[in-house]
């Protein structure tokens, strides 16, 4: 329910607070007040598309905020709670939820919800939790064949979303089958050429049977074997110099001979310097042995060794070659042989998705025969409930139908549901899409939202000039329809009828105001006798027309017997 909106700033509304709450409000005003402004408002806080346009002249933007009063858990919590925002406790299992939008005149838009800047997408779903607006583009989408569906499943309550439920889950299985089945059969000849290229890559790789690094090895040992001479060459040198094996002097001696010579000294200062001296006498003895491994391998290696490292470089450069890299190779030898057994098995496999496939469409199939046979009788009390409802709107002769038959297979079941009326007494019921009149199909759209509001209720339901295109008694029916309405939700209506008004607990009137320059209007709660010239003015168009304030308090009497009796 919505508490509260204030606006400022929107087209010519410069500052409007409106009151709102419980029951059914009606919003009234001249033409040109701004009433348009106000469901404009509410669209933007519901996360409608926002428009610069909307922006009142010379302000740098336009601010629209609101209070909601929501329950402290469930669908509306979840969204606020995923946005970062907060619920404000207001007791008794509600809380207080504040939502607002500003519109700058260069077009960009900021939204919050629970005091946390939100994208408008996360206004869009509370939307979906918190109103309903029927305006004259929701009459045309009841035209539509999904309004129509939609408005018959709502009116189905949980027979039809649990058997709706089941024929969604059906439907997606047999879908994802279908598709694996399809992609299986019409790439057989692709996935068996994979195949084949796989078991060669493989058998190549298990031949060759290469090792993680060995050709960077492999390319270190044939450098080496390639410059052998001049390798050994300098490895004997320098072995010759650490430890020469003809008695010359050499520098392990001279390190020998100098750790001799510091340790006859009495000097405590040298015993640190010989002590070092003979460490670097260890690491020159290892050096010479590194030394005189390396000499012997290479005195062991030969023309014949570097022509089996070349042979296995070759080797080793196909799979290279083939794959990218060694590693590459490896990786495949890891799961090419999981990947050639499931593409092995595509004859299995197609066998057993058949199989499955059609099992899956044989609980579709009774899926959607359940689904159907909910409808059709959800269907029949829809047509009869909707129905009485058109009489009393003044359409005493109308009958309303709505025709559950076999369409085209979806997401959403088999059937093509028409809501079709008959307005006059012999004549053929007609898709509302095509035979009803302006008048007729908001007095349909509203029957349909009083009987439906019986089994999934919504919490606010606005309506922009329901009653366009009727007057009279059926005005009279409309209002009393919308404060039955309102027994069960709140009820905003901006209308342009006294008929209609007369039926509201609370009255807000546009007031636009000039003073020469710019016009702007505000938002004013009426009662009383400022209440009874908005009537009359309404029915007249003149406020203070003893006529009409006649007829005025006449209506506004009838709005009060109703609640009286109600």
């Amino acid at each position: 329910m919505i508490e509260e909106i204030r606006m400022q700033h929107l087209g010519v509304i410069a500052d409007a607070v409106l009151p709102l709450g419980k029951g059914f409000t009606a919003i009234t005003g001249e033409t040109g007040a701004g009433k348009t402004m106000v469901v404009t408002g509410l669209g933007l806080l519901l996360g409608q598309r926002a428009d610069s346009g909307a922006v009142r002249a010379g302000a740098p933007q336009a601010s629209v905020a609101g209070v909601w009063v929501v329950p402290e858990e469930g669908a509306v919590a979840d969204i606020v709670e995923d946005a970062g925002g907060e619920l404000e406790p207001a007791g008794s299992g509600q809380a207080e939820l504040y939502v607002s939008r500003t519109l700058s005149a260069e077009g960009r838009s900021r939204a919050s919800v629970g005091g946390r800047a939100a994208p408008a997408g996360v206004l869009s779903a509370l939307a979906e939790e918190l109103v309903v607006v029927h305006g004259q583009s929701e009459q045309l989408r009841l035209k539509s064949a999904v309004a129509q569906r939609d408005a018959l499943d709502r009116f189905g309550g949980e027979p039809v979303a649990d058997a709706l439920r089941a024929y969604t889950g059906a439907w997606e299985r047999w879908r994802t089958l279908d598709a694996e089945l399809r992609e299986l059969t019409e790439n057989r000849d692709r996935r068996a050429e994979e195949a084949a290229r796989l078991r060669e890559a493989l058998a190549l790789i298990e031949a060759t049977a290469p090792e993680p690094g060995e050709d960077e090895a492999l390319a270190e040992r044939a450098e080496r074997l390639a410059n052998a001479e001049e390798l050994r060459q300098a490895a004997a040198l320098a072995h010759g110099a650490l430890s020469a094996e003809d008695g010359d002097t050499d520098a392990a001696a001279l390190v020998a001979d100098a750790r001799r010579q510091l340790e006859r000294a009495s000097d405590p200062a040298l015993s640190g310097i010989a002590e070092s001296l003979a460490d670097l006498g260890y690491r020159i003895t290892d050096i010479a042995g590194q030394l005189a491994g390396y000499l012997a391998d290479l005195d062991e290696a030969g023309p014949h060794e570097l022509a089996a490292v070349e042979e296995r470089r070759a080797a080793l450069g196909t799979l290279v070659r083939a794959h990218g890299s060694l590693d590459e190779a490896l990786a495949l030898w890891e799961t090419g042989s999981a990947r050639l057994a499931e593409l092995d098995d595509d004859t299995d496999r197609v066998s057993r998705l058949d199989a499955e496939r059609e099992q899956a469409r044989a609980e579709l199939d009774a899926a959607a025969e359940t689904l159907t046979a909910v409808r059709t009788e959800a269907a029949a009390r829809l047509g009869a409930a909707v129905t009485e409802e058109l009489h009393a709107l003044a359409m005493p002769d109308a009958r309303l139908e709505v025709a559950v038959t076999a369409g085209t297979e979806s997401a959403h079941g088999r059937d093509d549901v028409a809501i079709l009326l008959a307005p006059h007494p012999g004549a053929e019921p007609r898709s509302v899409a095509r035979g009803a009149s302006g008048g007729e199909l908001s007095r349909v759209m509203l029957a349909i939202e009083v009987v439906i509001a019986g089994t999934d209720p919504v919490p606010t339901f606005v309506f922009d000039e329901v009653d366009a295109g009727i007057g009279g008694a059926a005005a009279i029916e409309v209002g009393r329809r919308l404060a039955r309405l309102a027994e069960r939700s709140q009820v905003i209506a901006v209308t342009h009828l006294a008929q209609v008004a007369a039926f509201a607990g609370n009255h807000l009137s546009v007031v636009k105001a000039s003073d020469g320059a710019v016009t702007a209007s505000s938002v004013r709660r009426l009662e009383g006798a400022e209440r009874e010239a908005e009537m009359a003015r309404l029915l007249s168009g003149l406020a203070d027309s003893d006529a009409a304030l006649t007829h005025a308090r006449e209506l506004l009497d009838l709005g009060v017997s109703r609640e009286l009796l109600g």
